[in-house]
């Protein structure tokens, strides 16, 4: 059972294409009753009515992002092969320890988010910067993104799990000259990218 929010509530607030910088008046009302609701994941990839809310955590060390790329057995198969800057997941119904869903509960899936998939041995400071939607996309109708940047204090960042591969921290030039190899949300964000790492 995963985390889903009606689309009737995005559209209620301002729907938008690609980036938002409003993530608080954005995430308190999808982490107020009865927004919040938990659906099975198989129905709520077929279901645009609803949108999954993914944390989508970029990994910033001295003006370097993380990149990776997402081996073929990956959760996803969507977006299998292709290259990534933006470690996330689904939020389960077992982050959080009673009926509903609030920030305590985004906190804590998402920091098991990122613990299933890195190995981080750094200190960092972390911040929400903004909401990502893409409608352009079969995956992107489904899901909607909460985009933090984790600024490292160094880059001793390893894989956690075996479908993330080419992990290495790339220079902006580096991230745009692979552009058209990632999927979409990364592409987004990278062209993006000094506004999000303001």
């Amino acid at each position: 059972m995963i985390l889903v929010v009606p689309r009737a509530a995005l559209d209620a607030l301002g729907s938008f294409q690609g980036l938002h910088f409003e993530v608080d008046r954005y995430l308190n009302t999808f982490f107020t009753p009865p927004t919040p609701r938990f659906m099975a994941r198989p129905a709520a990839e077929l279901d645009p009515s609803f949108k999954q809310i993914i944390p989508y955590a970029l990994f910033t060390h001295q003006g370097r992002v993380l990149s990776y790329v997402r081996g073929a057995k990956g959760g996803e198969k969507r977006l299998a092969a292709k290259r990534s800057i933006g470690i996330g997941g689904h939020m389960n119904d077992t982050d959080t320890e009673h009926d509903g869903f609030d920030h305590a509960a985004y906190r804590k899936a998402l920091a098991r988010e990122i613990s299933e998939e890195l190995k981080i041995d750094t200190h960092y400071q972390e911040r929400a910067v903004a909401l990502l939607n893409d409608d352009s996309t079969e995956v992107g109708r489904v899901h909607l993104g909460v985009v933090h940047i984790f600024d490292c204090e160094t880059d001793r960042i390893e894989c956690g799990e075996a479908v993330i591969t080419d992990l290495q921290f790339l220079t902006k030039e580096e991230l745009l000259a692979a552009r058209d190899s990632m999927e979409t949300w990364s592409q987004i964000c990278v062209d993006h990218l000094d506004t999000l790492l303001g």
